[in-house]
């Protein structure tokens, strides 16, 4: 028939609208593909992973000889003999000691030496206080000559700068019982602070930090950190060093000397900081050559510049000789199954260079699997959230730092290498100040963002975001699916219901059905609303006396499962619901789940921006379990083969995806049956809140509240109230 002029031809929707369509049409084997291919992209990051290199072309670590000299190695040795002879001393007196015979090396050198008193405050659950520092006038509160330490610091001024940039090399140290290790340390530190006092080319001022560890490494130097960027004006930010000792005690006295006078009563500052360098030597010994492990990871994933890691281990390894390391994940070096997967793509690339030598894939088995255990490590520690060191506290102030840990292969006593033990490390923080004091900017030419498959191997956001990119990509999908197939369920009952006489209905029916997400909204909201007060709970748990960890997690247990039965009768009480078809019922469970999936992929993408890494671990437990969901009444109607599969599935990703049970489960394969304690799990929360950090409020809101949300008997259909 011919086209009447009424009739217009039909718009084709646009290729990305058809793109969309076709997608969300076939959202299970997208599902699949998506999810296979995420999981294989992270055990081929060990492969893509690229070789370090020097970004920055002013740092030019190596270009200089070194320049400390066997006078500064016997000043050194002469300042550790002084502080080891303080062994047998009283502690208190001892302590007292020790700073002024540091203060006075400090002085003789032309230093400007100060003392830094910080109130040691344990770090304490407050939920009005996760992401913010504590008060920085809480180091100035309750003064008791037992509640507070005291920091050394001596100040180098650059004859060739203007004071505006400043170097940190932070050397930990117990006064008054100190070891060998941390004496040592000390001396290496001595060893370089004496050449750069002499030098002319310094163009940053040198800011030695001996920070009072009798609390801890990390306390001092976050206290001296807050008080650098923060000044107090009350005048309590000053300390006599006589003010905590004795009155009566004879040896004190008796040693005071003319370079004590010299020591500033104020708080002593340098220029903005262009990075900072941790320095210890570990108590263990190596054992086959002098070993250097680098600890980069700060709180919520954030990590240094990698240029400052690269020069680091060129200088150690190029210039000093020493074997660098990273930390690894110890018992994936001996799994059988990555083993036969690091040989699998061995093989791969054997084959690939056959067919073209120019085809530079695959690796050996032995360094895939160590990439692997590096690579596990370096992903556990960001995603953690806690920083490995006193470095993390310069993170937090946006300076680029790094701890360094010196392993000598022999005893620290031993006198045939000990020089030879002072001159190597010293050369090797000489050379990395020389490196950072040619910099006219701070770093920012290398990564930021980046995992360490080994000292000199890294992978870049770049690559491993496509593995969680992949991951989360079914989720929009699938919820699209989802609700456009409760869609679907409801106009065919409406269809089967319909009369010529309740038009006027239907037009009232489709209303509402445009509105029913919000029904399955406000469900996944509460649960959400559930998932924050258990994460609040342990505030109060922590209130109770003489609680020990088992208790405490049990009484969080028993707590958060009374809040959620209390939320389902208050919510989800059957009795409030009447009875509906299969049909509308599995059109509720659709939309649910719909909702449920995008808050999950919501989290994921919020999270991926405050620490990658745990949306990294996060989308690779949440996500099977979100596209797997089935309601179980559904599945045990339905008596099939597959169905009773799926119903395992649930149950097992459910299991392992619950906060408490993943993280046994992991300590069990890695530690052992044997290893199991109730109390670990608090043990290990209580870390992550003291800490701040942004993976305990991850875990409540969206991982244990949507585990939570499949578990619960008030979200399955059989008990939702359907729409008007």
């Amino acid at each position: 028939m011919p086209k009447t002029e009424t009739e217009t031809p039909k718009m084709k929707p646009r290729p990305i609208v058809r793109l969309g369509i076709f997608l969300i049409s076939h959202s299970l084997l997208v599902s699949v593909v998506c999810c296979t291919a995420g999981v294989l992209a992270l055990l081929l990051l060990p492969l893509l992973a690229k070789n370090t290199y020097i970004s920055e072309n002013a740092l030019m670590p190596g270009s200089a000889s070194s320049m400390i000299s066997n006078r500064d190695i016997s000043e050194a040795n002469r300042l550790a003999s002084d502080l080891n002879g303080l062994n047998f001393k009283p502690q208190d007196s001892a302590a007292v000691e020790s700073r002024r015979i540091l203060t006075k090396y400090m002085s003789d050198l032309g230093a400007e030496v100060s003392y830094h008193k910080f109130h040691y405050k344990p770090n304490q659950f407050h939920p009005l206080h996760f992401f913010s520092s504590p008060d920085s006038t809480s180091s100035v509160k309750n003064l008791s000559c037992s509640a507070h330490g005291v920091n050394t610091v001596g100040i180098i001024r650059a004859p060739s700068g203007d004071g505006k940039e400043a170097i940190v090399l932070v050397t930990p140290y117990k006064f008054g019982k100190s070891g060998a290790a941390e004496t040592l340390s000390l001396s290496i530190a001595y060893t370089v602070f004496s050449l750069l006092s002499r030098v002319t080319w310094l163009a940053k001022d040198i800011i030695w930090f001996v920070a009072d560890s009798q609390y801890g490494e990390y306390a001092p130097v976050e206290a001296w950190l807050r008080d650098y960027h923060t000044p107090v004006f009350t005048g309590l930010g000053t300390l006599n060093a006589d003010r905590c000792v004795k009155i009566d005690d004879p040896y004190v006295f008796e040693q005071k000397s003319i370079a004590q006078r010299k020591i500033s009563d104020g708080f002593r500052r340098a220029g903005t900081m262009a990075a900072a360098l941790i320095l210890k030597v570990a108590d263990r010994n190596a054992m086959l050559e002098d070993t250097l492990n680098i600890y980069a990871e700060a709180s919520n994933g954030q990590m240094p510049n990698l240029d400052l890691i690269n020069i680091v281990n060129y200088l150690a390894v190029h210039r000093q000789g020493l074997r660098v390391k990273v930390e690894k994940v110890l018992t994936l070096l001996d799994s059988r199954w990555l083993e036969i997967l690091g040989q699998i793509f061995e093989l791969l690339g054997k084959v690939a260079r056959s067919l073209n030598p120019g085809w530079k894939f695959g690796i050996s088995a032995a360094d895939y699997i160590e990439g692997s255990a590096t690579l596990a490590s370096s992903l556990y520690y960001q995603a953690l959230g806690i920083p490995t060191g006193p470095h993390g506290a310069f993170r937090d102030f946006q300076v680029d730092a790094i701890t360094l840990e010196i392993s000598p292969k022999v005893s620290p006593h031993n006198k045939a290498r000990h020089n030879e033990f002072l001159l190597r490390g010293g050369r090797l923080v000489e050379g990395v100040i020389r490196s950072i004091n040619n910099l006219l900017e701070k770093f920012h030419q290398s990564f930021f963002l980046y995992m360490l498959t080994s000292p000199s191997k890294f992978v870049s956001v770049g690559v491993y975001m496509i593995a969680f990119a992949l991951l989360v990509a079914p989720l929009p999908l699938v919820a699209a699916s989802l609700y456009a197939d409760a869609n679907q369920l409801d106009l065919g009952v409406k269809n089967t219901k319909s009369t010529p006489t309740t038009t006027a209905s239907d037009e009232l029916d489709i209303t509402f059905r445009s509105w029913k997400w919000l029904y399955a909204a406000k469900e996944v909201f509460l649960i959400h609303v559930w998932g924050a007060a258990v994460s609040l709970l342990p505030y109060f748990i922590c209130q109770i006396p003489n609680c020990s960890p088992t208790s405490s997690s049990v009484i969080w247990v028993f707590l958060s499962m009374l809040s959620l039965l209390i939320l389902y009768l208050i919510v989800g009480s059957p009795s409030t619901h009447v009875y509906i078809s299969q049909s509308e019922e599995k059109g509720e469970w659709a939309i649910l789940k719909s909702a449920t999936i995008s808050a999950v992929f919501i989290g994921l993408l919020v999270m991926s921006v405050v620490n990658f890494a745990a949306a990294e671990i996060g989308a690779l437990l949440l996500v099977p379990m979100c596209l797997m969901a089935q309601p179980l009444k559904l599945d045990m109607k339905a008596g099939k083969l597959r169905s009773f599969l799926r119903i395992i599935c649930n149950v097992v990703l459910g299991f392992i995806a619950f906060p408490p049970a993943a993280f046994f489960v992991v300590k069990t394969i890695f530690e052992g049956f044997d290893s199991i304690n109730m109390g670990d799990f608090w043990n290990w929360m209580e870390s992550l809140w003291a800490w701040n950090s942004a993976t305990y409020i991850y875990i409540g809101l969206v991982t244990a509240g949507n585990v939570q949300f499949r578990s619960s008997p008030w979200t399955l259909p059989w008990h939702s109230a359907p729409c008007p």
